[in-house]
């Protein structure tokens, strides 16, 4: 069975993958309310104006590491018999670490110093962040990469 990287290397499904993954940041960060919204959408707004297109550049890279990430959640479910999108929903908090650590490790080295200072002042809400979009994200992966 082809892993979820393995799907999405094909030209024209890796730029609707991207597509629709930048489609499900930008509603996340739409419906975020209250004070630890006002910042989150503080924040993208500053990572979308550090050049025309960036956000899309950063989904792009970081493509690969994310479906490297799902990929054993992904595979328990096809194994189970389950639909990967719920499958995907009901481990949020795995997912969540598992594409946090990934962020986590890209931060740290990030060369910018105002996208670095601020996800390190996100971070702290994050899990419960990505938790969030479980729904979304796994809409995503049912879509691009149904059960077989």
């Amino acid at each position: 069975m082809p892993t979820l990287k393995d799907l999405a290397q094909e030209s024209a499904k890796r730029t609707a993958v991207v597509d629709d993954a930048c489609r499900v940041l930008d509603q996340e960060v739409s419906d975020k309310s209250g004070l630890s919204g006002m910042a989150i959408k503080a924040g993208y707004k500053l990572v979308k104006g550090v050049k025309p297109g960036f956000v899309r550049e950063v989904v792009d890279h970081l493509l690969d590491d994310f479906l490297d990430a799902l990929d054993p959640i992904y595979r328990e479910a096809v194994d189970g018999g389950k639909r990967p999108g719920a499958h995907l929903k009901a481990n949020s908090g795995r997912m969540a670490d598992s594409l946090l650590a990934i962020t986590d490790k890209r931060a740290e080295n990030a060369q910018r110093a105002v996208i670095k200072s601020m996800y390190e002042r996100l971070r702290p809400t994050a899990k419960k962040h990505v938790e969030a979009a479980a729904p979304r994200l796994g809409d995503l992966l049912e879509k691009h990469a149904p059960a077989p």
